[in-house]
């Protein structure tokens, strides 16, 4: 027998509860021809985790009740039919929050071996992911340019920050706390750091990009998002890439009051999923472990551990209450 945890509603228009899950146990899963049954050893969590639970989100398949929730994760082989994937090795994926779960390896990448397993969940995983590509496809940085990022301590705002200093632009992070922006600062190497939970986040960023900013990259939408189109420079890229205040209450943001600034500033926005690039991945993912062997490029993880705790684990997101990446060690 293993465990998993299954969902029980669609929490839709309402912040997460615990209850929103259940623990069960069911039989162990058994691997066929040319598959592999593997123990999960860690699980990654991520904001849109909620959205796939409301099926809001169309680039995934709809989730029923009693269905397994879905999830990244890091499994080790413990029985193998498949040559590719020898006992003993490890795998990152989709693994859902179950214990032990079978695969015939499509959708799961061998874990980079040169750096801590984990880091195939947040620096090479989909959130370091995002923040590339969100950042080079849509942002398109250019020497000199000012960067806004919001959920900057976050697993992917992090990343984002970094590769624009980088590229030699001026950064600018806001988040909740002032451990947070002294970590960004410090650190990961910002210019400078709002605590939107203490600063006046329109003023702040007036004081700081007098001329503008010419990308702003958003994980948090509402009144943040607001107060960022307030103070865009001319031809400015917008990249929305999330809106974890929306968790708050549940609600989808209302949108963006200051819209029409980008008509005054002549400025783009978009928004993109990050799926769309997952051809790049591998070459995207050298080019990081690159980084970080160089000394360039830094992460956080904030690792929980226990099976029980992956409802709590997740709402930490939600709550603010992550340092980067949020991972449960089994």
């Amino acid at each position: 027998m293993t465990r998993c945890w299954q969902i029980t509603a669609h929490p839709r228009g309402r912040p997460l509860e615990n209850s929103d899950f259940e623990l069960v146990e069911i039989g162990q899963p058994q691997p066929g021809a040319g598959e592999a049954l593997l123990k999960t050893l860690w699980l990654g969590f991520d904001p849109a985790q909620k959205g796939w639970m409301e099926n809001v989100a169309d680039y995934v398949a709809p989730m029923q009740i009693g269905d397994i929730m879905r999830g990244t994760g890091i499994g080790e082989v413990i029985e193998s039919n498949n040559p590719d994937m020898p006992v003993g090795s490890l795998w990152s994926g989709m693994t859902g929050w179950t214990e032990h779960f079978v695969t015939d390896g499509k959708g799961f990448d061998a874990v980079e071996s040169e750096l801590e397993p984990t880091a195939s969940l947040s620096v090479l995983g989909l959130t370091g992911m995002t923040a590339w590509c969100g950042l080079f496809k849509i942002g398109k940085p250019i020497a000199g340019d000012t960067i806004v990022v919001s959920g900057a301590a976050g697993a992917t705002g992090s990343i984002v920050g970094q590769l624009a200093k980088l590229m030699q632009c001026r950064v600018i992070g806001i988040a909740g706390g002032a451990e947070k922006c002294a970590w960004l600062q410090e650190e990961a190497g910002f210019d400078a750091a709002i605590d939107y939970k203490n600063e006046n986040v329109k003023e702040r960023l007036r004081e700081l990009a007098p001329k503008g900013a010419n990308i702003v990259y958003d994980n948090v939408g509402g009144k943040i998002l607001d107060d960022m189109l307030a103070n865009i420079a001319t031809h400015a890229r917008i990249v929305v890439c999330g809106g974890i205040s929306r968790y708050e209450t549940g609600d989808m943001p209302a949108g963006p009051q200051n819209y029409f600034n980008l008509i005054f500033r002549r400025a783009t926005m978009a928004g993109f999923i990050v799926l769309d690039y997952i051809s790049e991945f591998p070459t995207i993912r050298k080019r990081m472990v690159q980084l970080i062997k160089d000394g360039k490029l830094t992460w956080q993880e904030d690792c929980q551990s226990g099976f029980e705790a992956a409802p709590e684990t997740l709402n930490r997101l939600y709550k603010g209450l992550n340092k980067g990446k949020q991972i449960l060690k089994i």
